[in-house]
């Protein structure tokens, strides 16, 4: 039976801070009016459906990164020496991993499912836009488990970063803003840009890293069809475009408002600049493990403080 230790492994809570970013960075638009003039702060309502959004995405990436463990496993690209991997270090069973898997998209579908419904009310006239955003969830699951499990597997074909962007950055940031505001605003596309681009600078620093493996396992990821220089300047695109979008929406363009806090927006910015230059001058993939954390982290900072903004 496999230990407690090896399934926190299998989860990679490292990776629950970016995943949480979305949500953040969508509840924060959904409660900023053009002027901040907020006429009441969050409710018990807001709280509840944010926490729930929370527990949903939490379920959804520790889906992903069990699905990750057993996906690669079995397609021979993680093997013996990868003792950071719960299935290829022998601590998790391919039956105990195909069970957390069911358990867990279980779990993702009925909590997602609470959050649509909590938020809408259970108002029975809204059932379009309750099958659509249950629709939304269980893609969100299937998109979750077929990134490295099975045949069609969209991570091997070089989809993943389409897929991240899509979900955690459209998906998540205007999924959340829509459930706890009741609407959009076209200006939302560019934080949910930066929320998305994000994600996916985080997933190319993990291919950059193991793109040698990656191609000798036929796992053909954008790293391994660009090669390995290439793909930093793709990286240097991903993080720069990120700050264009977010930038202007921060500080404000047209009718929108300037956002609190605006000096340690640009310091964050420039300490992913220094990320860039050290990811640009790097000619050995394994020195990049530790800056992954550090995009997570600082990505997750600006959804925090855009968060305390318009509830503290």
């Amino acid at each position: 039976m496999a230990s407690l230790k090896a399934w926190v492994k299998a989860g990679r809570p490292r990776t629950l801070p970016l995943a949480i970013t979305c949500v953040l960075i969508g509840a924060a638009i959904s409660l900023s009016p053009s002027d901040f003039s907020l006429d009441k702060l969050p409710d018990a309502k807001f709280y509840t459906v944010f926490g729930l959004t929370i527990l949903t995405v939490i379920y959804l990436q520790v889906l992903a990164n069990f699905a990750n463990d057993y996906g690669d496993f079995k397609k021979g690209t993680d093997g013996p020496e990868r003792s950071d991997r719960a299935m290829a270090s022998g601590e998790i069973s391919e039956k105990e991993m195909k069970r957390a898997l069911v358990a867990t998209s279980i779990k993702a579908f009925i909590v997602g499912s609470a959050t649509v419904f909590f938020a809408l009310d259970f108002d029975l006239t809204k059932s379009a836009i309750t099958l659509f955003f249950i629709t939304l969830g269980c893609s969100s699951i299937y998109a979750a488990i077929r990134y490295t499990m099975g045949t069609g597997a969209y991570g091997y074909k070089g989809l993943g970063d389409v897929v991240v962007l899509i979900f955690f950055g459209y998906i998540g940031v205007l999924g959340v803003a829509y459930l706890l505001s009741g609407g959009l605003n076209l200006y939302w596309l560019l934080p949910a840009t930066f929320s998305g681009l994000m994600s996916v600078a985080v997933l190319n620093l993990n291919n950059l890293r193991d793109h040698e493996n990656d191609a000798k396992s036929g796992k053909n990821t954008i790293v391994v069809k660009l090669g390995f220089k290439n793909a930093k300047l793709y990286h240097a695109a991903l993080i720069l475009v990120s700050w264009a979008a977010m930038l202007p929406f921060l500080f404000g363009m047209n009718d929108l408002p300037v956002w609190k806090g605006g000096m340690w927006y640009v310091l964050i910015a420039l300490i992913q600049l220094k990320h860039l230059v050290f990811v640009m001058k790097t000619t050995k993939p394994e020195r990049l493990d530790p800056e992954l954390k550090k995009i997570a982290l600082t990505a997750f900072v600006v959804a925090l403080f855009m968060f305390l903004t318009v509830t503290a």
